[in-house]
């Protein structure tokens, strides 16, 4: 009953955020409410939700302060000269950008952190897309495909669960599948290609000329200290930059003449001095921000809090300034937020119900016994799809366990189930899931629906693990 009820609220979930017949928001929320309910819960459904909102506080206050802050970088201009370099290397050139997107992505995203990646590379990219014309999917699928190959880290999340729920150590799960990894990165780097050269032909389709050149190019080649470059939001909306000599705006918007002493008709009006020394301080503390997310410093949320209130005070110090920042990006705040806590509710009813345990339970029992010499292929073929079903630690700790004691019994090693686990499970899937809140930064921050992102990128992202599972039979990670 339990399994079933589970089953069914995962499927019309996807159904109605993929058909969109409801915001990803209100399914969320009304889905699980819905099926506890029917599950004979209803005493229990405030206790349940709140687990899960809890669970989910720590992200949801981290992401609220990582939009501010990398928002506010982005006002400031901290991403112009790497995205006036990307300009001056892709020539306008769609493919160029495409790849360049995964070769960041697969770099930031050695941290084996998610949200962190989301933030970093959309936050600096998705206004050179904007600037190109360029579809967001295409970021947010390429920023998938990379996160998810280098999720298979030691220290990222789903191996770290399969080494504990088996308790086995990185040479017996991480180090025979390296060679496998290694192919799922040129993959990706293909797959990029491919939706690169994709998105040009798209482009010039739209306009025969082919891509038109930024209308500030000439511009930027002539002088490289004044980037124009267009201001973008988490939701995707695109603001012309003012010039670094246009006139300073007041806290609500407006601009005013910059005045030299001597007030009146004929006074030489003075331009403002260049913002070297900000830009210098906001580059240091978002290298020194990086390196404390890489070594867990402090906790995440703690890092983003501070880092904020730190780079508030130095770029806007006024009381009207900080009010107007606040203002300016609270929707994009609220939009992703929101967002976060509402797969919480999600996580904590289908936990708290047992559902997750009782729909584990159920998929062993399905397994045929004849499928038991073939457990790694059939788990990794599998590992990729079921990111959309099971939370990481429902399938690592409940049924990951199970499928290796099965597959133990026809004389396979555990380990080997594990190896074939991470290639797809929360790894490739990941980015897809709406059991993840790093999924809602991505596709937050990318100005997309997560249906959108499903359909245009789920193809792609089964492919990297099918590849990745070819690649382990090659290099004898686990034996067909």
């Amino acid at each position: 009953m339990l399994a079933a009820l589970g089953f069914a609220t995962i499927a019309v979930l996807l159904l109605v955020t993929m058909t969109k017949r409801a915001s990803v928001l209100v399914a969320l929320i009304l889905l699980p409410v819905l099926a506890a309910l029917i599950g004979g819960f209803a005493g229990d459904l405030g206790e349940l939700i709140l687990g899960g909102l809890s669970k989910v506080a720590p992200t949801g206050i981290m992401i609220a302060f990582a939009v501010l802050y990398f928002s506010l970088m982005v006002d400031a201009g901290l991403f112009d000269p790497l995205i006036r370099g990307l300009l001056r290397v892709a020539r306008g050139d769609p493919l160029r950008i495409t790849v360049a997107t995964a070769v960041l992505t697969l770099c930031v995203a050695l941290d084996g952190d998610g949200a962190s990646t989301f933030l970093i590379t959309v936050s600096a990219l998705l206004p050179v897309y904007q600037r190109l014309g360029m579809n967001p999917l295409v970021l947010s699928g390429v920023v998938c495909l990379g996160a998810g190959v280098m999720n298979m880290v030691p220290w990222g999340g789903p191996t770290v669960r399969a080494m504990a729920a088996l308790k086995l150590d990185s040479s017996e799960v991480f180090t025979p599948v390296l060679p496998a990894m290694g192919v799922g990165v040129a993959w990706v780097l293909v797959a990029s290609y491919l939706l690169g050269r994709r998105e040009r032909n798209r482009l010039a389709a739209l306009s025969p000329q082919g891509p038109a050149p930024a209308p500030d190019a000439g511009k930027d080649q002539q002088d490289d200290r004044e980037p124009a470059v267009a201001v973008t939001t988490v939701t995707g909306t695109t603001e012309p930059e003012p010039s670094r000599h246009a006139a300073p705006a007041t806290a609500d918007g407006e601009h005013q003449a910059v005045r030299a002493p001597g007030d009146g008709p004929g006074a030489v009006r003075v331009p403002p001095l260049p913002r070297t020394w900000p830009n210098v301080f906001n580059l240091l503390l978002t290298v020194t921000l990086v390196v404390c997310l890489i070594q867990e410093v402090m906790p995440l949320p703690v890092l983003f809090v501070l880092g904020f209130a730190i780079a508030a005070l130095v770029n806007h110090p006024s009381w009207e300034q900080q009010q107007a920042l606040l203002d300016k990006h609270a929707k994009n705040v609220v939009l992703v937020t929101t967002m976060i806590f509402a797969a919480g509710v999600l996580t904590g009813i289908l936990s708290g119900t047992r559902m997750l345990d009782e729909m584990a339970e159920t998929l062993v029992s399905v397994v045929p016994d004849s499928f038991g010499s073939h457990m790694p292929v059939a788990v990794a073929v599998t590992s990729m799809p079921l990111s959309l079903v099971f939370t990481p630690d429902a399938y690592y700790f409940g049924v990951l366990p199970v499928l290796a004691e099965t597959a133990q019994g026809f004389g396979t090693d555990p380990a080997e189930v594990a190896r074939a686990a991470i290639l797809g499970q929360m790894t490739t899937g990941f980015p897809l899931s709406p059991l993840t809140a790093s999924t809602f930064i991505l596709v937050g921050m990318s100005g997309v629906s997560l249906g959108e992102h499903q359909r245009f990128i789920f193809r792609w992202a089964f492919a990297t693990t099918l590849v990745m599972t070819a690649a382990a039979l090659l290099t004898g990670a686990f034996p067909l």
